[in-house]
Order: C-alpha cells, then sequence, then structure tokens
C-alpha cells in the first residue's frame, strides 16, 4: 500500500529542542466527535495543540506537522530518561470519541503509517508509546479500546507489560 497523506498544516509547532530527533511515536485519540472537529481544533492557533498526523475513521491520514518540526501533543510528562517528549517523538491523533471501538481502516492506515515511521526514523517497536505511557494519571488515550496486540504481531509496538501509572523502566 502506497501512503496517500493530505497535507493540511497547523500553525501550531516549534522547532526541535537541543537538537533532539524523534525516537519515540506517541499514539492519542482526538476525544472528539469528527475527525473534521479535530482537525480544526488541531489547526487553530488559538488552542496551541497539533500533532505530526491525524488518522480518520475511514483511513485518511493528514500531515500537521512537519516531522523536522516539534509538534505540541504531548504535554507534561516523561518516558524513562525523556522528559521533553514533544521534541523527541513524532505525535499521532487517531479520530476516536474514546468510547467507540478504532474502525479497520483507521487500524490499517495507523499499521501502514508506523510501519513507514518507524523504518525511516530507525525507531524500535518499544519506541511506539500511548499518550497515558508518558503521562499516567494525566491521560489515557489511546485507552482500553486501542488494540495494542494487533501492533506487537505486525512488529509496530509493544503490549504494555506494566500497570499505566508506572513510568517506563529507566535504561
Amino acid at each position: 500500500m502506497t501512503l496517500q497523506i493530505t497535507d493540511h498544516l497547523s500553525p501550531n509547532f516549534g522547532e526541535r529542542r537541543d537538537g533532539a530527533r524523534p525516537e519515540l511515536v506517541v499514539i492519542h485519540y482526538t476525544a472528539m466527535q469528527t475527525a473534521q472537529a479535530a482537525l480544526t481544533r488541531l489547526c487553530a492557533p488559538e488552542f496551541e495543540v497539533s500533532a505530526h498526523y491525524l488518522i480518520c475513521e475511514k483511513g485518511g491520514i493528514y500531515r500537521l506537522v512537519d516531522e523536522e518540526h516539534r509538534a505540541w501533543h504531548a504535554g507534561a510528562g516523561a518516558w524513562g530518561q525523556i522528559t521533553d517528549v514533544n521534541s523527541h517523538s513524532i505525535g499521532i491523533e487517531l479520530a476516536n470519541d474514546g468510547q467507540s471501538p478504532f474502525a479497520a481502516d483507521q487500524m490499517e492506515a495507523l499499521e501502514h503509517l508506523l510501519d513507514d515511521i518507524l523504518r525511516r526514523r530507525n525507531i524500535p517497536p518499544e519506541g511506539v508509546i500511548g499518550h497515558s505511557d508518558m503521562a499516567p494519571g494525566r491521560k489515557i488515550d489511546p485507552g482500553p479500546r486501542f488494540d495494542w496486540a494487533r501492533l506487537e504481531l505486525r512488529g509496530l509496538g509493544r503490549v504494555r507489560r506494566f500497570p499505566v501509572d508506572r513510568q517506563a523502566p529507566s535504561a
């Protein structure tokens, strides 16, 4: 499958700090009713929030921030020794209200996008984390309906083997 990505650029980004390069991919859900509502929010300057990609329920992929830049998706939190997750990650938002199952077309698009990012960036499957993993107690996405086992079977992520309220093991 050839990735088809539509550019819909957000003004909400900055430079990666201290020469940081992406070594994580953070998966989110939008907690909004539609992909269009999420697209509007992620591109509105007054909300100061963005992600590198938004994947719609039917599998359409929008690029909101170039991967070379720092999107504003992770907020406060840490993963191991990384405390500025935004500078060290690529953020992917999945259009989902947080209660519904993730659509098959959306998961397939996520798999293709992750495969591309992990290969290009040399990020191991362990580097694919949920927002809840780096901000336990503050964030719950991508939530209990997200199929981590499916990603692990395809070599694109790992099922979390530690409680969500614990930080990643230190290196």
